[in-house]
């Protein structure tokens, strides 16, 4: 077996920096071995500590520039929890839809057509893959009736970048999402009106239409990018791709549901322990379900098993271990971890975070990244979030499918007249019965359909309390001595939960698991990869060149079907040494 080493650093188009290194047996072509690593390191669950509670939904925004409001609806929930209030009905109800239009309906688009979309463009496909190309232009796109392109080679050609239909329309777009976001939040990316126990802003019925203009536009939008990547999805699959990228044979998948029902939240209770009891009820009540599916199989649906479960371990990153345990019991009188003592001191209320940079070493530390497992009946499990956990976990609350009704769309000129009538878009659980490359970025297409659906729901909700006047949107927090909260929600990559301790009205201690803390998790203690580099393991290279001339076009499009995000994943601490700079990542083309 002749093996081939390909390193690619920076993985671009994503948010951050981002490396792999992968083992090719170059007569299978197919991966071997592989090492995904984030190169930068940021520290903000440090220089929290000390600070005033609130303080965290306006600092955590700002670890990143994409998915800002993710942060901040997370820890504003986890202060919710903390200091004992939740927001008025119509509060929830304005949080859902400034947090469905700024990132979910703004970020899920952008990514398929304008960071992962030109993996899949005529530009790159044509010049890699050549056959595949000969193929798409003979293919029918059997929803050109939606979307207006006769062939799968039209749809590739409309993601080549700077050029393509697709890809224009996406940039424009995604500024119709921004705008109805800023209506309610006041600023884009970083919320503004975010507050414990509801959100600072006054809105009317003048603001609300607004806000249905821009989502009219933006559901015609959805049912035009659900067509274009369902016939995609479809042509690679046939081409042979359907296993491409694959995770876990029996899948690991978590997801915490998103969108608050607003009677059921704001009904949560007055305390940090009421709120923390009855937080299971938030997440059944949320629009899109919750669940934890572990070896193929649910195991859960609480909100409570999987904050207890969580660990975070730090043997292949750059950090020191630590000893100090805050928390041994939630408020409930539940152990940590299930009472385990050797891996109580890894869950997040108990995690902290010790940079310790040394030397690169695959068979060692190699990563800026901790290692998120869950344990659950005394086994550790990987875990991958994103929006075909999403997804696949809603679909298991109705028959193993979901079914998305978006509304008559009339006079949207930026887009075909397919895009205008009312359509009924379902999503089921893959056949292969694993996430893979393609059904990843089929997955996230559907998920912004359920977005805008949510938006909808939301949207109706909002007219009916104003028409009741019941607009009141906050309630006062209080100020314990001593509590713990923890924030649960789903940005567009997927899962992000934060967890606070709280004495005497500051921080003790904060952790934050972004979506790509646990999707870029590196080796653990147990041998066990995380989801990118167990997507990259087995995957196999297609490219039509010289093995000399390998991009790593298989690997890359695995990953970024993930939308890597790597300042969300590590936090930054200078000690007492003085910034001079701080630089931007800037996603490249």
């Amino acid at each position: 077996m002749a093996d081939r080493r390909i390193f690619i650093d920076p993985i671009t188009r994503i948010e951050g920096h981002l490396g792999l290194n992968a083992v090719v047996d170059t007569q299978s072509r197919v991966v071997m071995e592989a090492w995904a690593f984030s190169a930068m390191f940021r520290g903000f669950e440090v220089f929290l500590r000390g600070r005033e509670p609130p303080d965290a939904v306006h600092l955590t925004s700002r670890i990143c520039g994409v998915c800002a409001a993710s942060h901040a609806n997370a820890s504003v929930r986890a202060n919710d929890m903390a200091l004992g209030a939740v927001p008025e009905p119509f509060g929830v109800v304005i949080r859902n839809l400034a947090w469905a239009a700024t990132d979910h309906i703004y970020d899920h688009p952008t990514h398929l057509n304008i960071l992962a979309g030109p993996d899949y463009s005529g530009a790159v496909v044509s010049k890699l893959t050549p056959s595949v190309y000969e193929e798409a232009k003979t293919t029918k796109a059997d929803h050109s009736d939606i979307h207006g392109f006769p062939k799968v080679s039209d749809l590739l050609d409309g993601l080549n970048p700077l050029q393509g239909r697709i890809y224009l329309l996406a940039l424009k777009m995604q500024r119709i999402a921004r705008q109805a976001g800023v209506l309610l939040y006041a600023t884009h990316p970083h919320p503004r009106t975010l507050i414990p126990g509801g959100i600072g802003t006054t809105v009317n019925q003048d603001q609300l239409i607004e806000y249905s203009y821009r989502l009219t536009k933006l559901t015609a939008w959805v049912k035009f990018v659900v067509a274009v990547w369902e016939d995609i999805a479809n042509f690679f699959n046939s081409m042979g791709y359907e296993r491409q990228g694959m995770t876990f044979e029996r899948p690991n998948l978590m997801s915490v549901g998103t969108f608050e029902d607003p009677e059921v939240y704001s009904s949560l209770g007055e305390s940090p322990e009421e709120i923390y009891s009855n937080i299971d009820d938030a997440g059944r009540g949320r629009f899109i379900k919750p669940g934890l599916i572990l070896d193929g199989e649910r195991v859960t649906e609480r909100l409570i098993d999987m904050n207890l479960g969580t660990i975070e371990l730090v043997d292949r990153g750059f950090y020191r271990d630590w000893e100090t345990v805050f928390v041994e019991r939630d408020p409930l009188g539940n152990p940590l971890v299930w009472g385990d003592r050797e891996l109580m001191v890894y869950h997040p209320w108990n995690k902290t975070t010790i940079p310790n940079p040394v030397a690169q070493d695959w068979r060692s530390k190699y990563t800026w990244t901790g290692t998120v497992r869950f344990v659950w009946k005394g086994k550790v499990h990987p875990i991958e979030v994103g929006p075909i956990a999403r997804m696949w976990n809603h679909a298991l609350h109705n028959g193993g499918k979901v079914a998305i009704e978006l509304p008559r769309t009339n006079g949207v000129l930026e887009l075909p007249q397919g895009t205008w009538d009312p359509i009924t878009f379902e999503w089921t659980i893959p056949k292969v019965g694993a996430s893979t490359t393609i059904e990843r970025m089929r997955a996230r297409a559907y998920n912004v359909a359920l977005d805008v659906a949510a938006a909808w729901h939301n949207l109706l909700a909002g007219l009916e309390l104003v028409k009741s006047g019941k607009t009141r949107t906050s309630r006062p927090w209080k100020k314990p001595s001593f509590s713990v909260g923890f924030g649960f929600d789903e940005a567009p990559r997927g899962s992000v939960r934060h967890w606070m301790v709280v004495e005497n009205y500051r921080i003790k201690n904060y952790q934050v698991h972004a979506p790509t803390t646990a999707n870029l998790s590196p080796k653990d203690r147990w041998g066990m990869t995380g989801p990118y580099e167990e997507a990259v393991i087995g995957t196999e290279i297609t490219e039509e060149v010289p093995e000399d001339q390998w991009t790593g076009l298989d690997l890359v499009r695995a990953i970024r079907s993930f939308d890597p995000c790597i300042a969300c994943s590590v936090h930054m601490f200078v000690g007492n040494r003085r910034i001079e700079k701080l630089v931007t990542p800037v996603c490249s083309v």
